[in-house]
């Protein structure tokens, strides 16, 4: 393939992006950019599926030979039983975010976690032994938790609205680290933020176009040395770093998080190692240009 030219062949591997709806997905443009860059005879789609053609639509991509393609919102865990096998991130985070086709049998994976933590890693921050807290429970929140407990942090605190909600997730990972459920706004939250060393959000809180929303936290009370995670990339600064940073803390969005996930499930397919400076570079651009 010439470089910057869009000419296809019977050659040209297909990838491919499933979610309903699927307007709103980035991946197109950091994974074509990526194949551009590294000369690869492949094109990424984006491909509107509705949950009633799920099951078709899987078998359609494996009948059509697509080397692989990307999960997103409603089908990350609907899609588990649709295929061959499921890999250990993907089993205990409970959502597949990446398939690929390997001669007709399907591999479920989740590189979530990896993201989360490449991203971190990036700004020279190791979880091994650190107090962490989050805030939120949901499926992000489930793929953060992996990555931290695979990398050893000692303890996980989550900060959530409704702590019997959150319970669920408490339990399931109690068996792999020292974890614990708090109402965001209790006394009790308030003192595991003083002994934290790295705080995330991991609710919607905060995006846009509700840029002026946030999760509860009291930052008077948290570390004056913590890192501070949003794992929204959309605004590029959330009101929650933003208050963070104003305090002083070291900040980091979603971005990293969002392009490395895409370079590995980009490395899982060509089996090459995606450069995810350009992939966030042109997460960035993009971004700007939709203002």
């Amino acid at each position: 393939m010439v470089e910057g030219d869009c000419m296809f062949t019977g050659k040209t591997e297909n990838l491919g992006v499933i979610g309903w709806p699927i307007a709103h997905s980035l991946s197109p443009v950091l994974q074509n950019a990526a194949l551009r860059e590294a000369g690869l005879d492949y094109a990424y789609i984006a491909l509107p599926v509705s949950p009633k053609d799920l099951p078709a639509a899987v078998e359609g991509l494996r009948a059509m030979n697509f080397r692989g393609f990307n999960v997103t919102i409603p089908h990350k865990t609907t899609v588990i039983p649709l295929l061959d096998e499921i890999d250990k991130d993907a089993r205990i985070i409970g959502a597949v975010n990446t398939v690929i086709n390997e001669n007709g049998r399907l591999r479920g994976c989740n590189t979530d976690a990896g993201g989360f933590i490449g991203a971190l890693e990036e700004k020279g921050f190791r979880a091994e032994g650190k107090h962490v807290s989050l805030l939120g429970a949901g499926g992000a929140a489930r793929a953060v938790i992996w990555g931290l407990v695979k990398n050893k942090a000692r303890r996980i605190s989550i900060g959530v609205r409704n702590p019997s909600k959150a319970g669920v997730v408490m339990e399931f990972f109690q068996k792999y680290t020292d974890i614990a459920v708090f109402f965001w706004e209790s006394e009790e939250f308030r003192s595991e933020l003083e002994k934290t060393d790295l705080l995330v959000n991991t609710t919607p809180l905060g995006m846009y176009p509700a840029v002026d929303a946030m999760p509860s936290v009291d930052f008077g009370r948290l570390n004056k040395d913590a890192f501070v995670y949003d794992i929204i990339y959309t605004p590029y600064r959330t009101r929650f770093l933003k208050e963070a940073a104003a305090l002083g803390h070291p900040v980091l969005n979603g971005e990293g998080m969002l392009a490395g996930q895409g370079a590995e499930a980009f490395r899982l397919w060509t089996g090459k190692k995606a450069n995810v400076d350009l992939m966030k570079k042109t997460l960035r651009e993009y971004l700007e240009e939709l203002k």
